[in-house]
């Protein structure tokens, strides 16, 4: 009989037709890390096999073997099946006998798609809504144990550390200044040559140092040193409390009888409430400067008259109104970043959430508090 002979350093693989039907001589070493042959051969002389009605194998010169050879004989048996063909099992070696005798007893499960399930405009509405209140019971949860780990603090009864302050302060303050610098720079810039399309219609380039000092004053120098702690200090305190939270070194802090909140939260907390005033009034001095440098190149205004309108525009108040904002915008980002640290998962995937919600949650408060302090100041006239 003429046969087909698919061989390989390591395996062979052989198919000869016989007066009862195919048989498939199976030899070598079947192994993962193997050399093996290909079935495409053995397949076609299945599908060839019109008058034959049987399928066995030859194994006795098989050396070693393990899942690969397994995964073989499972692939020429469906095909063979699939072709009508009888498969004498009683031909296989005795344990991969009682491992295909395994796969046939546990049939894979073929579930039904579910029906995809619409939800209605009441759903989407109780759900945000649901969401809201956990928001809100967690955030007056977190305030309330900030509040008592204070009073600990402050009656020596939970441990802080000065020295992570110390740390925190240089974290927040002389690292940013790179990025508050060149953000204030580039605003002042931008405000002054906005201002300057709208006052050249009346010849009065000469007040841009009006426009320019009172909108970084008042506003634009804290709004935007709050957006830029935001993206950077607060989502690093979420990012470093939830990691800490993964890692269970919250939990062990807790099993020292060291509070968290006091030990972790508190110096972050205060140095970015302390550097926040101090980085608006940097970037309020950057934000006129950047108006000046257009002033000074584009519209021909010399220095002294530059000074002389931004002395007589900007009063003492208008100082204290951008100071005060920015006090209340750093206990906002750091309540933000830290209370989202502290909720954080204990997955890798939750840490970038935590400090995605972070840096979201704060500006969110941001812009509120900056709205509602707004109005006041128009309500009072200051």
């Amino acid at each position: 009989m003429k046969g087909l002979d698919i061989t390989t350093p390591s395996a062979s693989l052989v198919v000869q037709r016989q007066p009862f039907g195919l048989e498939v001589i199976v030899a070598g070493v079947w192994t993962m890390d193997a050399v093996l042959p290909s079935r495409s051969q053995v397949l076609k002389a299945i599908h060839a096999s019109q008058s034959s009605t049987l399928l066995r194998f030859d194994m006795s010169a098989v050396q070693r073997w393990d899942s690969a050879l397994v995964t073989e004989i499972i692939a020429i048996t469906q095909a063979a099946q699939h072709q009508g063909l009888s498969v004498d099992s009683s031909s296989l070696l005795p344990t991969i006998q009682n491992l295909l005798n395994l796969v046939s007893a546990l049939p894979e499960k073929h579930h039904p798609p579910k029906p995809p399930h619409r939800i209605t405009w009441l759903e989407e509405w109780e759900s945000g809504f649901t969401h809201i209140l956990q928001e809100a019971f967690a955030t007056v949860e977190f305030i309330g144990q900030l509040c008592l780990s204070s009073l600990d603090v402050i009656q020596k009864r939970s441990h802080f550390r000065r020295l992570d302050w110390w740390l925190q302060v240089q974290d927040c303050g002389p690292s940013a200044f790179p990025i508050v610098t060149v953000i204030s720079l580039l605003v002042g810039l931008i405000l002054a040559f906005v201002g300057a399309v709208q006052l050249s219609l009346f010849g009065a380039q000469m007040y841009i140092a009006n426009l320019v000092s009172l909108g970084m004053t008042r506003e634009m120098g804290c709004l935007m040193t709050a957006i830029i702690m935001s993206g950077r200090t607060g989502a690093a305190y979420a990012a470093q409390l939830g990691t800490m939270r993964v890692n269970d070194e919250i939990d062990a802090l807790r099993t020292m009888n060291l509070e968290p909140l006091a030990f972790l939260v508190l110096p972050r907390m205060l140095a970015l409430i302390l550097i926040m005033p101090l980085l608006c009034l940097y970037a309020d001095l950057m934000g006129i400067f950047g108006g000046a440098l257009v002033s000074l190149t584009v519209f021909d205004i010399s220095t002294a008259e530059y000074l002389d309108r931004t002395i007589h525009a900007v009063q003492m108040k208008d100082f204290l109104i951008g100071f005060v904002k920015s006090s209340v915008f750093g206990v906002l980002i750091a309540f933000s970043g830290c209370m989202r640290g502290m909720q954080c998962g204990r997955s890798a995937s939750a840490v970038g959430d935590a400090a995605t919600s972070a840096v979201v949650t704060s500006i969110v408060f941001i812009v509120i508090a900056d709205s509602i302090m707004t109005l006041i100041c128009n309500r009072f006239g200051i």
